[in-house]
């Protein structure tokens, strides 16, 4: 190796070399710089989407290191046991990282920390996933912010810290350890043969999302604020995938958002807001990680939710409710690896209202399917549509898919796009679902659409007649 002692750079989902402060710090110790990704047990548990997401994230970040005169190590094991090995290896100096914020993050990074220090190596963890560091936003009286719109006056006066160039070559050293081969993780075995047909719907590396983000504020932010909930349109940034793997930046949305508002957009404030709900989201997980796991309001544990995949959850999770909003969007999900904002909202209330199922439960098939999956987004999001999250909407705000597909879907763009069954010629998107589906759902474009699986008004009613016994119990 060099004479200089290398430093290893510890790549997590900051698939990035601009905005990167855990990177710019390595480079600029003008010693040698290890890229490493560790595949260890938070990882390999992800879910099938995130998990296959990951994997292509990695692909193209290698060749994006390559052309930076570097190269990314790939090691399986125990973060920790990783790293004291090719500390081992390497006799590097110094570890950086960029911080996560969920409990388990927390606890691993900690004691990766711990151990390194007692060795007598820097061990960093830097910002640059968020705006600002949870424990840094607190309210006048102190502790944690429960409600959005507070927290939004908060934070939208504070600096944000400027953007960091990406260097243009990253310090090697004389010999480079060994890898190991991105194709034997087989990231996306748990994808089937759906993996080929999500792949096409991906939007992959810092470079696409920059591109998109310029995109979406030169052609589409003037309009944000009053056609984003149009899911048929593309009217929104379609960012959140880049943002989880951390192939840009919040900053980056942030300053570029910032100056689409100082040109009088209210499409750009509302773009912000947007990005600030994210901060939200991770700000509740700090300070109650519980959310993650259980219901956010005490009073909420309670209540009699199903837990069982019953065959209407399994029409759910298939897009065979009977409802065009709800099985379109459970279909976009499916092909895409994405879905709509005002979809999630539909979807999840038809869920856990109509059919009266744990939130958990679409939680949980969200994590396994979504290629932009964010623990404390998906997190909140249920748990804001369910009524037992902080600043949720009330329980007996019940969405009517169908009243929802006449407002925001007047001329049936999004149903045609995504739902194949009593069209003559389907479109691609449509047909895609077939595709990617598994065949044991014996599902076909030609059968006949769905029948409704329960009446909007039963489930509606059902719904709030258990509401009002669990306020009476409880």
């Amino acid at each position: 190796m060099s004479s200089q002692a290398p430093v290893i750079w510890w790549i997590r989902r900051d698939l990035r070399l601009a905005d990167n402060p855990a990177l710019t710090a390595a480079v600029n110790s003008g010693a040698p710089v290890l890229p490493v990704c560790i595949l260890d047990d938070q990882e390999e548990t992800l879910g099938a989407a995130p998990k296959f997401r990951l994997g292509l994230g990695l692909e193209h970040f290698a060749k994006v290191l390559e052309s930076a005169g570097s190269r990314l190590l790939l090691r399986r094991g125990k973060a920790l046991e990783v790293l004291q090995d090719l500390i081992g290896e390497t006799g590097a100096g110094a570890v950086h990282w960029s911080r996560l914020y969920d409990p388990q993050a927390i606890a691993r990074d900690t004691d990766v920390k711990t151990q390194l220090k007692e060795q007598g190596v820097e061990a960093r963890s830097h910002g640059g996933r968020l705006l600002f560091e949870p424990w840094t936003i607190e309210t006048k009286t102190g502790g944690m912010y429960k409600v959005f719109t507070p927290f939004w006056k908060s934070v939208r006066v504070r600096d944000v810290d400027s953007l960091l160039p990406a260097p243009a070559r990253l310090p090697a050293p004389d010999t480079w350890p060994s890898s190991e081969d991105l194709e034997d993780w087989n990231m996306g075995a748990a994808m089937r043969r759906g993996a080929d047909v999500v792949a096409r719907y991906c939007c992959v590396g810092e470079t696409a999302a920059q591109d998109r983000l310029e995109e979406f504020l030169e052609d589409k932010v003037a309009a944000y604020k009053d056609r984003r909930d149009f899911p048929g349109e593309d009217a929104t940034s379609g960012l959140s995938e880049n943002l989880a793997w951390g192939e840009i930046s919040p900053q980056r949305l942030w300053h570029r958002g910032r100056a689409a508002m100082e040109q009088a957009s209210q499409g750009g404030e509302t773009f912000l807001k947007e990005v600030v709900w994210r901060e939200f989201a991770y700000h509740l997980m700090y300070h109650s990680p519980h959310i993650l796991t259980d219901s956010w309001r005490q009073e909420w544990q309670g209540f009699p939710w199903a837990q069982d995949i019953t065959p209407q959850v399994q029409a759910w999770r298939r897009g065979q409710t009977g409802y065009g909003f709800v099985d379109a969007a459970m279909r976009e999900l499916y092909v895409s690896g994405k879905m709509h904002n005002r979809a999630r909202m539909i979807v999840a209330s038809f869920l856990t209202k109509h059919l009266i199922t744990h939130w958990k439960t679409g939680m949980n098939w969200f994590a396994d399917t979504l290629v932009d999956w964010d623990p404390a987004s998906n997190a909140m999001g249920w748990q804001w549509v369910a009524g037992s999250g902080p600043d949720a909407a009330p329980f007996f705000r019940v969405f009517n898919p169908s009243g929802q597909l006449e407002k925001f879907d007047p001329s049936g763009a999004y149903t045609h796009r995504w739902i194949a069954e009593g069209q003559g010629s389907p479109p691609r998107t449509a047909l895609d679902f077939f595709d990617a589906a598994p065949r044991s759902w014996n599902l076909a474009p030609d059968m006949a659409r769905a029948e409704p699986i329960i009446s909007l008004q039963a489930g509606r009613d059902r719904a709030l007649t258990a509401y009002h016994e669990s306020r009476e119990t409880g």
